[in-house]
């Protein structure tokens, strides 16, 4: 029994220590744990402090060009043989005209429209645009033309070149509704000498001409050197005339410093990813499932009404490799990051419509965190006030289709196509609503797309907002990159009239005019260690982006941009130089015009006090840090650059940012 006792004391004696030392190390874990706190992310910066990389400097990534600081906007009238319009309303001969086409292709088809009626010594008619025409219920505060421009402004602006009038005469006006006019219907490529012997003689015979513009364009880009005037009339037009209504440029303005506001700059993206021009290009299997199948359908569309002269069915590897399909964004993220761009930089994407949704953004935001586009900048309310009050629409309530036998439903399983058509569901399953609804939900059922909805003709309507807003940002943008320009189509593209305006107005703002055969064949490259780059392919992609900003890119841009639209590439013809002695070598092409250089000399007025275009952005950012240490500025830079610099840093870029690769 005393045995058994003394067991018990000391059991007893064990459990009152454990209990003591449990209560000991809890009080100690409660008191010191901000000293005992452990993350991994702290134990490596820790284990490695001693082994801190170089900053990369990133003020050269918003320098401006300095090989293009002399070339200045000038698209005044030289000489004094530039007559004004004669203002004779009763020998007026009016043409008026019907634009369709989205953003870009009304933009060009305007620049044209008043070309042609200078060309032509008629009066012009405000064109109707037909895409909100089509959209019923739209705001009545707005009419066709000034649904996007200001009228007012257009008019004004070119009183000295040709007379613009809101509408016909009322005689006309009743003649032309019981369609005693004659219409024309231009090609893009249409040369003035079409106008002079096949239209001319129409406008003088009955006073009025109708137009029916639907390819972006109907005056050639390209005109001889005698008609030099023109062109810049072009310009005037693109650049000076044609100004968004005072809502849509407040919103734009207001866009633009709130981008400001954060104390950076910023770089904008657009995509270009168009299903028309996906179609056109034959781009389906850059796709999955479903969007390859639009692709798909809507190239057989254009192979029917003679767009595309080609198969249905193409290789779109090889039209990557061609540099005929757009950089998806994941690549623009990843020659971005080699470009040394950190993942904090912000990055505005454009355009009112991206083919594939959000989902083609989600690897480009998986690297640069703040990607922003215009609903993350504005609210809802800022962005119903620029559409104005509209009709409210009725309901359009999904209706299920007809209820279908098992025999039918194996037998549509048995008849199915081969892929890429998406597969319809095993008979065993019943098709959902939400597969039935939407802008694909006909793909599922039938061979052909049903007509745009009221809903759908409303929001092609509202695009046309959302590209002014998205354009307003992109040209004041510190620097810009294109997904998909000089496709080859003919047809004016979004990037494209950006990158002419940008080159216009401040000619060594920091554009990239990336090639993409190049592109493409760089990442065949390295395909298979796509996150992980080596040091001589990073140094590859930023002689080549480098490159593309300076005198090497403005020429590829002028062979490849401006046959299709003027206003894309608007040198030598609306600029000039500050001195004569920085004048380049003249470059013609292999058709003999001048591809660069051939600016003239500056006005005087325009050479005294004049300054440097992005030094007050320089000067403004520099002004965080004097010791070239700041994350962001703005220098003045030889382009292209010489990359033996970086080479030290090369390395460390794709270092920045753990979350880079989706894998970990």
């Amino acid at each position: 029994m005393v045995f058994k006792s003394k067991i018990k004391l000391v059991a007893l004696f064990v459990l009152v220590l454990s209990l003591a030392s449990l209560l000991w190390h809890l009080s100690i874990a409660k008191y010191s744990f901000p000293t005992l706190h452990y993350s991994a992310l702290s134990a490596f910066h820790n284990d490695f402090d001693g082994i801190q990389p170089q900053r990369i400097p990133s003020r050269k990534l918003w320098a401006v060009v300095k090989p293009l600081r002399s070339l200045q906007p000038y698209a005044n009238p030289r000489g004094s043989n530039y007559p004004a319009p004669p203002h004779d309303h009763h020998n007026s001969r009016f043409i008026y005209a019907k634009i369709f086409g989205g953003f870009a292709r009304i933009r060009s088809s305007i620049c044209d429209l008043v070309t042609i009626s200078r060309l032509l010594n008629a009066t012009l008619v405000i064109p109707e645009i037909q895409e909100n025409i089509r959209a019923k219920g739209i705001s009545i505060r707005f009419k066709s033309f000034s649904y996007l421009y200001d009228e007012d402004q257009f008019i004004a602006s070119l009183k000295n070149d040709i007379i613009v009038v809101k509408s016909l005469p009322h005689n006309l006006k009743s003649a032309r509704k019981r369609n005693e006019f004659k219409t024309f219907r231009p090609k893009n490529s249409a040369s003035p000498d079409y106008y002079i012997k096949q239209v001319l003689p129409t406008l003088k015979k009955s006073k009025v001409v109708g137009l029916i513009l639907a390819d972006g364009a109907c005056l050639q880009a390209i005109l001889p050197p005698s008609m030099a005037e023109f062109q810049r009339l072009r310009c005037r037009v693109a650049f000076h005339s044609l100004q968004f209504r005072q809502d849509i440029q407040i919103l734009g303005q207001r866009m633009v410093e709130r981008l400001r506001a954060w104390g950076q700059p910023f770089l904008a993206f657009n995509p270009g990813l168009l299903r028309e021009t996906l179609a056109y290009h034959g781009c389906g299997e850059l796709f999955q499932d479903v969007h390859t199948e639009l692709i798909q359908y809507r190239r057989a569309q254009m192979i029917k009404r003679g767009i595309v002269k080609d198969e249905l069915s193409v290789d779109s590897r090889y039209r990557r490799e061609n540099g005929s399909c757009p950089l998806m964004p994941e690549e623009v993220g990843i020659i971005l990051r080699a470009m040394g761009y950190p993942p904090k930089t912000i990055i505005y994407v454009t355009g009112s419509e991206t083919f594939g949704g959000q989902r083609v953004l989600v690897p480009l935001r998986a690297m640069f965190a703040n990607l922003v586009d215009r609903t993350s900048l504005c609210t809802n309310k800022e962005l119903s006030d620029v559409l104005g009050p509209e009709t409210p629409l009725p309901p359009n309530p999904w209706k299920p289709p007809p209820a279908k036998t098992e025999e039918q439903l194996k037998e549509e399983w048995k008849r199915t196509g081969p892929r890429p058509r998406p597969l319809p569901p095993p008979p065993s399953r019943p098709i959902y609503q939400h597969e039935k609804e939407g802008w694909s939900g006909w793909i599922t059922e039938n061979d052909t797309e049903p007509e745009p909805s009221k809903v759908e003709l409303r929001m092609q309507a509202h695009r046309l907002l959302w590209d002014a807003l998205d354009y307003i940002v992109s040209v004041e943008s510190d620097a810009f990159f294109p997904g998909f320009h000089n496709d080859g189509s003919g047809w004016p593209d979004f990037s494209s009239l950006v990158m002419g305006h940008r080159l216009y107005e401040i000619a060594s703002s920091r554009t990239y005019r990336p090639d993409r055969k190049v592109v493409a064949e760089l990442f065949n490259m390295t395909r298979d260690n796509i996150y992980h780059h080596k040091r001589d392919w990073i140094l590859s992609v930023q002689e080549h982006l480098n490159k593309s900003l300076g005198e090497e890119g403005i020429i590829r841009q002028s062979v490849f941009s401006k046959p299709a639209s003027f206003i894309s590439h608007p040198l030598p013809e609306c600029s000039c130089r500050i001195s004569a002695a920085e004048s380049s070598v003249h470059v013609k092409g292999t058709d003999g015009r001048i591809v660069y250089g051939g600016e003239e000399e500056c006005p005087k007025w325009m050479q005294h006090g004049q300054e440097i275009p992005g030094q007050s952005i320089g000067e403004e950012v520099g002004k965080s840090d004097d010791n070239g240490s700041s994350d962001y500025g703005n220098t003045v830079v030889e382009e292209p650059e010489s990359i033996d610099s970086d080479r030290t840093n090369v390395n460390q870029i794709f270092i920045q940012d753990d979350e880079m690769d989706p894998n970990d």
